[in-house]
């Protein structure tokens, strides 16, 4: 059969057929520039890294979640119950937690607050099914339509996050966090913060709302400081060290102590209610105090001309110099 002219509908036909194939193999040479194409997964491969340690970080918490939970309720059904802090079982979920935390911990290192919040859903659905599979809790219909919706919500969030491969140096954290939006931000939150514990501990009122809400107004405080450390770590060893600098050490205090207070609520709101009620309100709280938290810091940082926030700051000054001048050396 003869081959179709260089001008008509075939070749055209071909020439479509060869820029999608292009477009879906990774390693293919050619202009194929689609979602799945090799230059697309040569952009974001730094990107993908950190969504890959958050989605298996966010399936041990979702297990950690349960495994607590589990012994939550067998102490409820001892004659003597003991303090859950006494449990081995609840320890060894409390492990499962920190291993999943530090995959989150590292995963914001290498990706935006907006691509790496969202990606709580995981915990979510993960929670949901083993809570039906091994705690015997339902599994409503209302609950599926949430978990599909999260899903949606996730897709839209990080389709559009911005694709900024983001090298945060201390300069460039103490800079944003002196500004009047983040300062403005903070004492609301503190403020908030204050009503709601007021009404926790002194009017007795643990409704699970106020529980989650305590939990996320925490969380926003661990994102910010966990993408501070976890970003100062990434541009020590990719670039310039940045562990010299105390705000490095503040960052990382207020991380451990925001990350305490945060299990501690968190682990009262499952012993009152159901780990299906507890995980999805948690993530839609997490999830936008941390986006919202984003935007007012770190995630504000713009891209230099070569799609790197390596860059100059609002002022013009260098984010990788010191107040004095000079670039800070290994």
């Amino acid at each position: 059969m003869a081959a179709p002219a260089p001008g008509g509908p075939g070749a055209a036909a071909s020439a479509a057929l060869d820029e999608l194939s292009r477009n879906f193999t990774y390693w293919a040479l050619g202009a194929g520039n689609g979602s799945l194409s090799g230059a697309w997964y040569r952009r974001n491969q730094i990107h993908l890294f950190g969504v890959l340690l958050a989605i298996l970080g966010n399936l041990v918490i979702s297990i950690s979640l349960n495994i607590q939970k589990y012994s939550h309720l067998q102490l409820a059904h001892q004659e003597r119950p003991r303090p859950y802090f006494k449990s081995v079982l609840w320890w060894g979920g409390a492990i499962l937690m920190a291993v999943g935390e530090t995959g989150n911990f590292a995963a914001y290192g290498f990706a935006p607050i907006t691509l790496i919040a969202p990606l709580g859903c995981i915990s979510v659905t993960g929670s949901a099914i083993i809570s039906v599979l091994f705690l015997k809790e339902n599994l409503r219909a209302s609950d599926l339509l949430g978990m599909t919706l999260a899903f949606a919500g996730t897709y839209l969030l990080v389709n559009f996050a911005p694709n900024i491969a983001q090298a945060i140096s201390a300069r460039t954290i103490q800079y944003y966090f002196v500004g009047w939006q983040f300062m403005m931000y903070v004492i609301l939150e503190i403020l908030i913060f204050c009503i709601l514990l007021y009404f926790y501990k002194r009017r007795g009122i643990k409704h699970i709302v106020i529980l989650l809400t305590l939990v996320a107004l925490l969380a926003s405080l661990t994102v910010i400081s966990v993408k501070a450390v976890s970003g100062m770590i990434t541009f020590s060893v990719m670039d310039k060290m940045q562990l010299t600098y105390p705000i490095f050490y503040i960052m990382f205090i207020i991380m451990i102590a925001s990350c305490v207070f945060q299990v501690k609520l968190l682990n009262q709101a499952t012993k009152l209610y159901s780990t299906a009620t507890v995980v999805p309100v948690n993530h839609i709280f997490f999830t936008t105090s941390a986006i919202i938290a984003g935007k007012q810091t770190l995630d504000k940082i713009q891209p230099d001309s070569n799609g790197l926030s390596y860059g100059t700051l609002p002022d013009g000054s260098d984010s990788t110099k010191s107040p004095s001048g000079e670039k800070k050396e290994v």
